[in-house]
């Protein structure tokens, strides 16, 4: 995909001085003929504090020449100034409740690691000194306070995407900054959402715009960091798909030593009812299931501490001895390959803190912080220091240590909470894979699905995996967005990374005990997200190439060639600027067209959330007797769709007539400030020395209205408030009436939705693997995902369909 040419939008190239004042440089940009000039919004969407000053905007209005306001920054600039991106107050208790519920949704996966990390780390261990057990205490203990604790909850959470989490989270953040994304259709407007800007410090600020030049100049990094978001991402599913299982078969194996008569056997089935069970719950929400597992997660902790806390006065209280490090060096001197091997245990008892970071978006990163630093950490600890020392004095129990060290006494209680643990155990990889399918599928990767459920995974592979692509992406936000200092922006890959990829290299020892399961869903996942981009980015770039000129519907006039019938139509297509091929097969189709056309283009941004005041953009479509608007419905990538056909018509309707509003008195204030500026030229004629012009040649505030303000004492930004009222107060435009009253006409006649029905095809010419790619998997994922229709809940009474082929 050697195309650097990202497609740009557009059919005309301008290249002009920089409007600056100074003159010096020029600078050349991409637009088409209605294309707004970003560092001169239009005068009634200024903040109402600039509008009032009256030198600003009408001073630059004054200088420009006057242009088309049919601009899609129309509506976004407007909200920029009343309605900013404010982070809500939370109170402690809310906070504190939100902590609460984490431990039912976030902390299952690490909150059962104690069910098997011993039992997995002392099968490839044998126990025969005091130093075996030290070690593997001080590996476990270490690992948990470097990755879990001081990784993630100190750091990694903190680079969140407005309060979200996740490889695809990061990728937002960094598209938002540089314009790495793969698919072109980025907007300036889309700049001016209120969720979408980034406060960026001013140190080290060169180096990060070399960094951000680098990614968005060279295809190939694009390219590299987008198959290290999909590996993360793959990674996550694939290590989501066996979870259930092994969590739940980890505690109830307990019933074998408890119970005569209960084999293996008896355990899978009692496993695959309680799956049964926890899917069936799904349901009800991540809320409604955090709140309910909760307190389960809560006994299930202070059970874990409780015990551990009995076993360490009971049979060693020297075990503390694991806090000195040193016993980790002597754990593999001893050892060597067998401790190499056992490494690869350990691991598990990290399984799942990916999902601290995944499910951040449920929750808050304050709640997270304070749910691990003081209930899931010290009760970890206290459990796993209880462990080992209950096998300082029975170390022939190790295959089953968990159950083992409970009490007799209160051993049924325990099962029962380690069968619940287990079970919601699955609920944090479930949460997570769903919140990473969803972004995944609003960033164009994910062929479109309605829901999915999965959850983790066993042997720690594809876990470590995910941390190494968390790692590496946090380390570009740091440079890129963050810009720290490079000593310490480099110490957090060196330091994590490293760790990291050393338990990266000890569990792929496990591949052959059955690590290449999840490594070949992790594998197929990402073959089909690339493919899936891939895709889309060579039709959208097909879309483009394709698109119908002004010239050609200038030609047709305004009738279109064709009859036009009341009613609206909405031509659904995936374009953010230009007029889409498939209108000319619906104009060859069709006996009759519309006479309102909206070309809706249902856009995903680069952010969780985008505002339901800044939902739509608009921009008029030829001249105005065409009647032909494009519409831009912007969603982030955790927006659901929750608005039926009617409720979405209203809405757009009512965008529309707010931006013809708009538009007429944009272009009232164009009138006005034009025969000021005839005056002001006439004046100056008669006096070149004249004042209203400053040194640099830009026109200024006549010097007829200078004089006459000067007589009359009355300041200029009074004039100008004046000004500004007169447009504003003014009878309406009969053209605008007009225009609302036929748009009021076709929606009494109904809206008709307009959809393509295409299929993609590779060249001719192309190469065998980009055939095979496109008219096979591609095309296979196309007929087989959700239909369109669904996905934009349209009515199938009203829609018009017409099949194209699209050639990449």
């Amino acid at each position: 995909m050697e195309e650097h040419d990202g497609i740009e939008e557009s059919s005309v190239r301008l290249t002009g001085s920089s409007v600056n004042g100074s003159g010096g440089g020029s600078d050349s940009r991409w637009v088409d003929g209605s294309e707004v000039d970003s560092e001169s919004p239009p005068w009634s969407l200024l903040d109402e504090s600039e509008t009032r000053e009256g030198q600003g905007p009408l001073r630059r209005r004054l200088v420009k020449k006057a242009r088309r306001v049919d601009s899609f920054d129309v509506e976004a600039m407007e909200i920029a100034g009343d309605h900013g991106h404010h982070t809500k107050d939370i109170s402690m208790w809310h906070t504190i409740t939100l902590a609460f519920q984490t431990l039912g949704v976030v902390y299952g996966n690490l909150g059962t690691s104690p069910l098997y990390v011993f039992a997995d780390v002392f099968s490839k261990v044998t126990i025969k000194s005091d130093v075996d057990i030290l070690g593997a205490l001080s590996l476990v203990m270490y690992t948990i306070a470097l990755l879990p604790l001081a990784k993630y909850v100190f750091v990694v959470l903190k680079a969140n995407d407005n309060g979200e989490g996740g490889t695809f989270a990061l990728y937002s953040l960094i598209c938002r900054y540089a314009n790495v994304n793969m698919l072109p259709n980025r907007q300036t407007a889309d700049e001016q959402i209120s969720s979408f800007r980034l406060k960026l410090p001013t140190p080290e600020l060169e180096r990060a715009l070399k960094i951000k030049d680098s990614l968005e100049k060279r295809s190939s990094l694009k390219t590299f960091l987008l198959l290290v978001v999909l590996m993360g991402t793959s990674m996550i599913i694939g290590d989501g798909i066996l979870t259930p299982a092994i969590s739940v078969m980890s505690a109830v194996s307990g019933l074998e030593d408890e119970i005569e008569g209960i084999s293996t056997s008896g355990v899978v089935v009692i496993s695959i009812v309680i799956l049964v069970c926890l899917f069936s719950i799904q349901q009800f929400g991540t809320g409604k299931v955090g709140f309910l597992f909760a307190p389960v997660l809560a006994l299930w902790f202070f059970s874990l501490g409780s015990i551990g806390i009995y076993n360490i006065v009971k049979y060693d209280i020297t075990i503390v001895r694991a806090f000195n490090p040193v016993y980790i060096y002597l754990f593999f001197k001893k050892n060597s390959t067998d401790a190499w091997s056992a490494l690869g245990g350990c691991v598990l008892c990290i399984t799942g803190a990916e999902a601290m970071f995944a499910d951040l978006g449920h929750f808050s990163v304050r709640a997270i912080q304070i749910a691990f630093t003081c209930v899931v950490f010290p009760c970890l600890l206290l459990a796993y220091m209880g462990q080992a020392a209950y096998l300082m004095k029975s170390p022939e129990s190790a295959e089953s240590i968990f159950y083992a060290s409970v009490p007799d006494a209160i051993f049924w209680p325990v099962f029962v909470l380690a069968t619940l643990a287990a079970m919601i155990a699955s609920q944090a990889m479930i949460s997570a894979t769903f919140s990473c399918v969803k972004q995944s599928m609003a960033l164009g990767c994910f062929p479109r699905l309605k829901i999915v459920h999965t959850s983790r995974k066993r042997m720690g592979i594809a876990e470590v995996g995910v941390m190494l692509v968390s790692t590496s992406l946090v380390t570009l936000v740091m440079l890129l967005i963050w810009q720290k200092n490079l000593f310490l922006a480099l110490c957090f890959p060196l330091v994590f990374g490293s760790v990291e990829l050393i338990y990266l290299l000890a569990v792929l020892s496990k591949t052959k005990e059955g690590g290449w399961l999840p490594l070949v869903f992790a594998t197929c996942f990402l073959c089909v997200m690339y493919i899936w981009n891939y895709g889309s980015v060579l039709k959208y770039r097909s879309q483009v190439r394709e698109k119908i000129s002004m010239d050609f519907m200038l030609e047709l006039g305004s009738t279109l060639g064709t009859v036009r019938v009341p009613g609206i139509g909405l031509l659904y297509n995936e374009l953010v600027q230009g007029i889409p091929s498939i209108f000319g097969q619906f104009l060859l189709s069709l006996p009759a067209i519309h006479s309102t056309i909206v070309f809706v283009c249902i856009k995903y941004v680069p952010i969780p959330v985008v505002p339901q005041e800044e939902r739509f953009l608009f921009r008029r479509v030829c001249p105005k007797d065409y009647h032909m608007f494009r519409c831009v419905a912007r969603y982030g990538y955790k927006d659901v769709r929750k608005e039926d056909h009617h409720a979405f018509e209203q809405l757009l309707i009512e965008s529309l007539e707010k931006f013809l509003r708009r538009e007429a008195q944009d272009l009232a204030l164009e009138s006005n400030l034009n025969e000021l500026e005839f005056d002001s030229v006439s004046v100056r004629s008669r006096d070149s020395g004249a004042p209203g012009v400053d040194g640099n040649g830009e026109l200024r505030i006549p010097l007829m209205q200078d004089r006459r303000l000067e007589e009359t004492g009355t300041s200029i930004s009074e004039v100008s408030s004046e000004l500004l009222s007169s447009v504003m107060s003014q009878d309406e435009d009969p053209s605008l009436e007009y225009e609302l009253s036929a748009l009021r006409e076709a929606m009494d006649s109904g809206f008709t939705y307009m959809l393509a029905h295409g299929d993609v095809k590779a060249k001719k010419n192309s190469f065998f693997i980009k055939k095979l790619v496109i008219n096979y998997f591609y095309g296979f994922m196309r007929r087989n995902c959700r239909a369109g229709t669904a996905n934009m809940r349209t009515p199938h009474m009203n829609i018009i369909r017409v099949g194209m082929t699209y050639m990449v």
